[in-house]
């Protein structure tokens, strides 16, 4: 009886709190007719151009969901905060919504820590592979370089200017019209990240298992070819964006964070390009390093098995073979880097891939929103995980960022010291 009582007072704060919350967002809906009508939201036509064009956005964004439930979750991501997921969790019994908020939560600290470590991870790790010596050759630091230029351009698009203003209602940050432009440089920033992977893959593919091409690609010349391309093509493509969206944010999250416009909503052309985009970002990745690798590990045990008989009969002492200590540590940093990529993002790429049928109406299974923010939060972990990739794997690296780590603390105590 109890847990009835708790689970019936609980449905009637929500319906009183979405009721309540949906009259404060859109009075004039509420006051002139229903809300569920495009009749009503249609009728405050005294109202500016601009607030009469906004609303009839934001009805094409909610028509998209089909029930009023739905609706009335998308209104309280916008307005939720702490202490209101707290409450939450104190109320309701285990649900999606009570998990929904539970991450809610979570994201109040994890975003701000995933800023405060990528951030700084990045910067050092880009001054490290620029001025200070890791033992790792010209065109693999260059890669390298590449991969965190990219992540960090990432993290400050896509996680301090969008989710940690979504998660602390931080709205002044996102009141200009200028999501369009927003979205083209983050999704640009995406795939430059993304296919900077690719692109070092299939460099140590042909290192390891084409020795006589290795000259001829893996050179400082041919690297800067790839990655100017990959960035000048991945630019290109996401300007569509620019069309597809509005100006305005939405101050929640989705795939799309910004507003659409009418004809991009339902037209299957832009369902099309943007269904492309998701097939080469991550799609087409996942297929390209799984394969790479699959072939680096074959040949890799093919030429050690060799190796290991030829040595076995030219010494009876047995030293340790350098070339393959060397070869090994270069393929625990690709098979991490590429592990790290396919791990963290595999489950953003389900939930946008199914968020985009279910907006076209095929729905084949329903996934409940808390689904796509532990995406969100592991695709952007894949920013801030290569620091440490780097500090495990390669030896003079974590040495060189010890000592850009204890600089600054070293002064000091010279400082102390020389004062005192």
């Amino acid at each position: 009886m109890a847990a009835r009582f708790v689970c019936w007072k609980w449905e009637e704060l929500q319906e009183k709190f979405l009721r309540e919350l949906f009259t404060a967002c859109y009075p004039r809906v509420s006051a002139g007719a229903s809300p569920l009508t495009r009749t009503g939201i249609r009728s405050s036509k005294e109202g500016e151009t601009g607030d009469r064009n906004l609303r009839t956005r934001d009805w094409n964004v909610l028509t998209m969901d089909q029930n009023v439930r739905t609706i009335g979750w998308n209104v309280v991501t916008m307005d939720r905060d702490l202490s209101w997921s707290l409450f939450i969790l104190s109320l309701v019994p285990l649900s999606a919504y009570w998990i929904e908020n539970l991450i809610y939560v979570i994201q109040h600290f994890y975003y701000p820590i995933l800023a405060i470590v990528g951030v700084p991870g990045n910067v050092m790790t880009i001054f490290i592979l620029l001025c200070r010596n890791c033992g790792l050759s010209k065109c693999i630091t260059h890669y390298l370089l590449a991969m965190a230029i990219a992540d960090l351009t990432v993290i400050i698009l896509d996680l301090i200017l969008r989710h940690i203003p979504i998660v602390y209602s931080v709205y002044s940050l996102m009141s200009l019209p200028v999501c369009n432009i927003h979205a083209v440089l983050l999704y640009a920033a995406t795939d430059c990240s993304v296919w900077f992977t690719v692109t070092f893959t299939f460099d140590r593919f042909v290192a390891i298992c084409y020795p006589h091409l290795k000259s001829r690609y893996c050179r400082e010349r041919m690297v800067a070819v790839f990655l100017g391309a990959v960035t000048a093509i991945s630019c290109f493509k996401n300007i569509f964006w620019y069309f597809m969206f509005w100006g305005y944010y939405r101050r929640y999250n989705a795939p799309w964070f910004c507003l659409v416009t009418s004809a991009a909503q339902w037209s299957l052309v832009y369902g099309a390009i943007e269904f492309l985009h998701n097939i080469l970002n991550p799609c087409v990745p996942f297929v390209l390093i799984l394969l790479l690798n699959l072939f680096t590990v074959r040949h890799i045990l093919v030429t050690s098995r060799a190796r290991r008989r030829v040595r076995a009969h030219s010494s009876t002492e047995n030293p340790r073979d350098q070339e393959m200590e060397s070869r090994r540590k270069s393929m625990i940093l690709l098979f991490l880097l590429s592990a790290n990529f396919i791990l963290l993002w595999s489950l953003f790429l389900f939930y946008s891939v199914w968020w985009r049928m279910y907006s076209l109406g095929f729905v084949p299974l329903y996934l409940y929103s808390f689904v796509q923010e532990l995406g969100f939060m592991l695709q952007l972990l894949s920013c801030c995980t290569n620091t440490a990739i780097y500090a495990v794997t390669q030896t003079r690296f974590r040495k060189q960022l010890k000592n850009v780590l204890s600089y600054p603390f070293t002064h000091i105590y010279l400082l102390i010291k020389y004062i005192y």
